[in-house]
């Protein structure tokens, strides 16, 4: 029994989207399966709260980098303070830097510079 061309090549698409939408449904199903079995979204008292002396604000000084000993000695890694950074304190003078009028830009910053 043969099949006629132009039923064969009909049959063939429809296969193809049956499959496709076949394997879209699954998909779905799965989605649905496994997201059913993660738990659920926080409740309201297990966000986070304010602290009871209320919000931590940013505080501003200004930094000196400590002195760096001249003993010829190495530091190692577990001997820096902080986060392995340059060790520093706060300042005498707390006045923020100001930009000066006759100092010239950054590199590039296209300002003529001081004459």
């Amino acid at each position: 029994m043969a099949v006629p061309h132009e039923i064969a090549a009909g049959a063939i698409p429809f296969v193809m989207g049956v499959v496709i939408a076949s394997m879209l449904v699954l998909a779905v199903w799965w989605g649905m399966r496994v997201r059913d079995r993660e738990p659920g979204p926080p409740d309201p008292e297990d966000q986070p709260h304010l602290p009871e002396s209320g919000p931590v604000h940013e505080i501003r000084e200004m930094r000196e980098p400590d002195e760096v000993p001249h003993d010829g000695g190495v530091l190692l890694p577990h001997e820096l303070r902080g986060f392995g950074n340059i060790r520093s304190h706060t300042a005498k003078d707390q006045t923020p830097p100001t930009w000066s009028p006759n100092s010239s830009g950054g590199f590039g910053s296209g300002s003529p510079g001081h004459h």
